[in-house]
């Protein structure tokens, strides 16, 4: 009897509630933030389809998905920066020297915080000696980085101010050579053609989020290098939009105030 009566106010208890609406199982969503970053940094077929690469003027536009391999896109740089180099040396102009000065530290300082956070890492891991290839690669970036810090302090009516980017230039004309005839050559024999291309992706989006100006005494390895120049970068970009720029055509950093 006691049996029965529990057993009978089990039932009653359990059809006393009934949920108002259907229970559904939740669902929990990736916010549309991380889609965003995720688009951002690494790029998604459609966005890259319409996006330029971020480059400075008097430079033909080319599309991301031009890019066919890492190796392709670096010496794409390398002849923009020796372009810069030639039209400061080769004018008498103050006003075109600093214009093309500033359009020289700012492919260059992208470019090579790029290559130490895309090109490098993938040196170390996919080479036999790419540690020793990456670790020598760094350290003559880091003497360019030094020369490229003085030179973007100066003006052109130094008397130094065209002897200091011979110099630079001399030291930076060997480690594209080496570069563009031997490590990138390695690179490209040990990465399949899909991987070079995304490479060359992450290459472009980097430089987006890099320091435009020579910070030499920053790391020169990931992570910490990506940390501080995430820091660094916003201030750059806010004194390039009062910096002089080459009166061509093309994609350059915004200019907001008087010229310098």
């Amino acid at each position: 009897m006691l049996r029965q009566s529990i057993r009978s106010a089990r039932l009653k208890s359990s059809k006393a509630w009934q949920p108002s609406t259907p229970i559904v199982s939740a669902t929990f969503v990736r916010p549309y933030a991380d889609k965003i970053l995720s688009n951002s940094l690494m790029g998604s077929k459609s966005h890259n389809q319409k996006t330029t690469d971020n480059r400075s003027p008097n430079d033909p536009t080319q599309t991301l998905t031009q890019a066919d391999s890492i190796s392709a896109v670096i010496k794409q740089d390398h002849r923009q920066i020796e372009k810069y180099y030639d039209k400061v040396v080769n004018s008498s102009d103050h006003d075109t020297q600093r214009r093309y000065q500033n359009a020289f530290v700012w492919e260059l300082a992208r470019h090579a915080i790029a290559e130490e956070l895309v090109v490098y890492p993938s040196m170390e891991t996919g080479l036999n000696n790419g540690k020793e290839i990456a670790d020598k690669d760094r350290a003559e970036h880091q003497v360019t980085k030094e020369a490229l810090y003085k030179f973007q302090n100066m003006t052109p009516g130094d008397k130094d101010f065209i002897p200091t980017l011979e110099a630079l230039m001399k030291d930076l004309k060997m480690h594209i050579k080496e570069e563009e005839e031997h490590d990138l050559v390695k690179l490209e024999e040990a990465l399949l053609p899909t991987r070079s291309k995304d490479l060359a992706q992450q290459f472009e989006m980097t430089k987006a989020f890099t320091p435009t100006r020579s910070h030499p005494s920053t790391p020169n390895k990931p992570p910490y290098e990506t940390a501080i120049g995430l820091m660094t970068a916003p201030l750059d970009k806010l004194r390039d939009m009062f910096r002089a720029w080459p009166n061509e055509p093309g994609p350059k950093p915004p200019s907001g105030g008087p010229a310098r």
